[in-house]
């Protein structure tokens, strides 16, 4: 790997590296919580760090009480703060600490923003708590409305205010606001207008002593923060060395984005701590585009922007390699921890359950139709449409499925389709499409009427459209209607054969589902008792069955015909997928980030207990060919197939490809600024 190459930075694709400090604190000593703090500063500046969050008044301390009120600690405190800032000369990181500062008579509860010896900004807290056991305003004087002010500190003079948020110059997307503690316990939290005004990572320097259950409700805050902001959220509390008095500490370092929590620092260690991570501003910038109801909210909060003052900064960020502090989901439609993949398991075959039954009841259908292959996607419709018939008192022998073997049907898989028809107690029924098949082919001229091993895309989309015109017609002759089965990485490559095909029902059960969520959830009805033993010894078996469209006969060697040998793995499609989908970022990042999820099958593993049965691993070379073939399909040659999909419910919060939905392009675009981005963008393509 060269780490030299642009590829490889963390800045290149929209990283920004953000650490939540915890120093141990000195009571009262700002010349003591000076040197821990500068210690912390110069780890973070080795580790990479673009921006460091101490905690509230962690160069004052917090909980000294009317300590605070005495000269002699002011002056120390501002003596600490000039320690701070000429040690940050040589620094790259900007430090957000925090400091009890004089100004006009007044003593304010402050964020210093310091970078490369630079007093950036102060910003004072705006909301001061004064109830319980917090009596902020005996000391302090609240931020609230000191817009566009100055003040003189460290021998600097410097923007003053809570309408200040920060800008690199140097780094795309390094926009960051600052709030103290309570802010963001208040109901319109300052960072809520900092985030309209511009600001994609908001911090948090906070004191925050801990009681039982606080730990979650600051977590809980974070998270909601950031997801109704749309930003990143890095929150520091205090930790070890403050007084306790009164009260306890417990160090609690946090760094949210939306939806989830991506680094946490341990809690009452005894030792100093930088919990590092690296958000994505890009991503959150490209979601603020599409999220109209971000826009409009800067319009009703009267386009903060132009109150906010927008103090630039020159970054001269590190520029090498520092790895990648972030998880990366190999499999990012499939929840991450045992507990999230049993409850969005649940969800998401219930969503898919729900749907098909409001059709079955709207349209009055007497039967459903549905063709049993014997792999994951028809497994997977069958077993939904079995639920719905149950959730509905129906008996499931209305449910009709058929088995359509043509010429390259194996044993194996008709077998299972006829075990589990039976197992599920519905209809079966078999129809041999190979004369049919060998007929139209002959109509056609086709070589293999005539005895030829040509086995080509007729060859296949004879057969598989055939079965599907069989079961339009047998719907209509048993008074039902057809139950799709294709799935959602189906639709994205358009592995699907168009018109009167497997692209085409009456209902798409499947349509929201990715190949890899498919699965999970066949795993989970499997070890949530959904059905009864039997069906579930051959779900199982069905699970170890290789992926295969059973359309061209085996070799001479014996070997199946492999989807994932023509398109790619579906384990990496369906992360193509989400990441275009969903975020639409560059290709360039989404080789980086499968690279990162994807070079090392040890690396990334799930917590113990866990079904992790991947052990896969990718070169960048492999990723980028297997890109490549996604990006043309996706973007150049299947889109028309997706302009005519059929209803279908959403179920994964990583998109779906509804025209009528999430998904609204041209059917006749092309690849064509895909893939010169990403070809541009890779190592040894100058």
């Amino acid at each position: 790997m060269n780490e030299s190459h642009p590829f490889w930075s963390l800045h290149e694709h929209g990283f920004v590296r953000v650490g939540a400090c915890t120093p141990i604190a000195t009571v009262g000593d700002p010349a003591r919580n000076a040197e821990a703090t500068i210690a912390l500063a110069r780890q973070g500046d080795e580790a990479g760090a673009d921006l460091l969050v101490f905690p509230e008044l962690n160069l004052t301390s917090y909980a000294i009480d009317d300590l605070h009120l005495q000269d002699a600690q002011c002056d120390a405190t501002e003596a600490a703060l000039a320690d701070v800032v000429a040690a940050s000369r040589t620094l790259a990181p900007v430090l957000l600490v925090g400091a009890a500062l004089r100004r006009n008579g007044r003593l304010y509860n402050c964020a210093v923003v310091i970078s490369r010896g630079r007093i950036l900004g102060v910003v004072p807290k705006s909301y001061l708590p004064n109830y319980r056991e917090y009596y902020e305003k005996r000391w302090f004087a609240p931020g609230i409305g000191l817009n566009g002010l100055e003040i003189d500190v460290a021998g600097q003079r410097a923007p003053f205010g809570p309408d200040q948020i920060f800008a690199a110059d140097d780094l795309d997307d390094f926009v960051f606001h600052a709030e103290i503690c309570e802010d963001y316990w208040a109901s319109i939290p300052p960072s809520t207008h900092g985030a309209l005004a511009g600001a994609l990572i908001l911090c948090n320097l906070s004191a925050s002593n801990i009681i039982i259950g606080k730990a979650r409700e600051r977590a809980m805050l974070c998270a909601s923060q950031a997801s109704r902001a749309v930003a990143a959220y890095v929150y520091s509390a205090a930790g070890p060395g403050e007084s306790t008095t009164d009260l306890a500490w417990d160090g609690q370092g946090m760094v949210h984005e939306p939806g989830e929590q991506i680094a946490a620092s341990g809690r009452f260690d005894l030792a100093t701590e930088i919990v590092l991570a690296d958000v994505d501003v890009e991503r959150l910038r490209l979601e603020r585009m599409r999220m109209q109801t971000f826009n409009d909210s800067a319009i009703a909060d009267g386009h903060p922007e132009t109150r906010f003052r927008r103090v630039a900064f020159t970054h001269r960020p590190h520029r090498a390699d520092k790895g990648l502090l972030r998880p990366i989901r190999r499999f990012p439609f499939v929840p991450n921890t045992p507990a999230k993949l049993d409850e969005d398991c649940y969800e998401a075959f219930n969503i898919q359950v729900e749907g098909l039954r409001k059709r079955i009841v709207a349209s009055g259908a007497k039967r459903l139709v549905i063709g049993v292959s014997g792999g994951l996607d028809s497994t997977h419709a069958l077993i939904v449409a079995a639920k719905a018939f149950d959730r509905m008192g129906r008996d499931r022998a209305d449910i009709l499925g058929f088995t359509m073997p043509g010429f390259a049907t194996g044993d194996a898989t008709k077998s299972n389709a006829w075990a589990l028809m039976n197992a599920l107690a519905i209809t079966g029924e078999e129809i041999d499409i190979r004369p049919a098949a060998r007929r139209m082919l002959e109509d056609m001229g086709h070589p293999f009427a005539q005895g030829e091993p040509v086995h080509d895309i007729t060859f296949e989309n004879v057969q598989a459209g055939l079965r599907t015109d069989y079961l339009f017609r047998l719907a209509n002759q048993r008074e039902g209607f057809v139950v799709g089965t294709g799935d959602l990485s189906e639709l994205a490559l358009g592995w699907c054969t168009y018109g009167v095909g497997d692209q085409m029902s009456h209902y798409a059960v499947n349509a929201g589902v990715p190949k890899t969520l498919i699965q999970y959830l066949i795993r989970w009805c499997v070890s949530s008792g959904q059905y009864d033993a039997e069906t579930h010894d051959i779900l199982q078996a069905i699970l170890e069955t290789d992926i295969s469209p059973e359309l061209v006969p085996a070799g001479e060697d014996g070997e199946i015909q492999s989807t994932e040998t023509t398109i790619g793995p579906y384990e990496l499609n369906d992360f193509f997928a989400h990441h275009v989908i969903r975020f639409g970022l560059r290709p360039s990042k989404i080789a980086f980030l499968a690279w990162h999820a994807w070079h090392d099958a040890a690396a990334g593993r799930w917590p113990a207990g866990f079904p992790d049965h991947v052990r896969h691993e990718y070169d960048l070379g492999e990723i980028v060919r297997w890109l490549e073939s996604f990006l043309r399909r996706f973007f150049g040659t299947s889109q028309f197939k997706r302009s005519a999909i059929p209803n279908g419910p959403k179920v994964s919060g990583g998109g779906a490809l509804s025209p009528r939905g999430d998904w609204r392009a041209p059917s006749d675009g092309t690849a064509a600024p895909w893939l010169a981005e990403l070809r541009a963008k890779l190592p040894g393509s100058e």
